[in-house]
């Protein structure tokens, strides 16, 4: 059973920072509930499937971008915690930032919830659906 702090930074990195779609693929099904939902300013997706087919279009998007934490994890009581980033090219200024909340249930992620901090991601439209 995985804690909250490793939840977080495993969504981060292999999930929303993976560019390969079978390893995003497995990690998701170790870290994600199989109902767990996403929300964040361009739509809800609902599921393991949906969440995996929504990460690897959003880095399409930004293949070059890494995410950073700027923050340690926050954790409330086992059950919940957030964390915040920046996005950007290596060796650039970033180009935007983000907190990341999610809720876990039995050791594995059940909702993620991303906020942009400042201006919703300046760098694209809205996400294809």
């Amino acid at each position: 059973m995985a804690d909250i702090a490793t939840l977080l930074e495993r969504n981060l990195q292999e999930i929303f920072g993976e560019g390969d779609d079978a390893l995003r693929r497995q990690v998701a099904e170790e870290i994600l509930l199989e109902d767990a939902v996403f929300v964040e300013p361009h739509g809800i997706y609902r599921g393991r499937d949906e969440i995996v087919r929504i990460a690897g279009v959003i880095r399409a998007m930004h293949p070059t971008f890494r995410y950073t934490t700027i923050t340690a994890a926050e954790v409330l009581h086992d059950q919940a915690g957030r964390v915040k980033w920046v996005a950007g090219a290596d060796g650039e200024q970033p180009a935007y930032a983000g907190t990341d909340f999610i809720v876990a249930r039995n050791g594995k992620i059940a909702a993620i919830y991303l906020f942009f901090d400042g201006a919703p991601d300046p760098t694209s439209p809205s996400i294809p659906a």
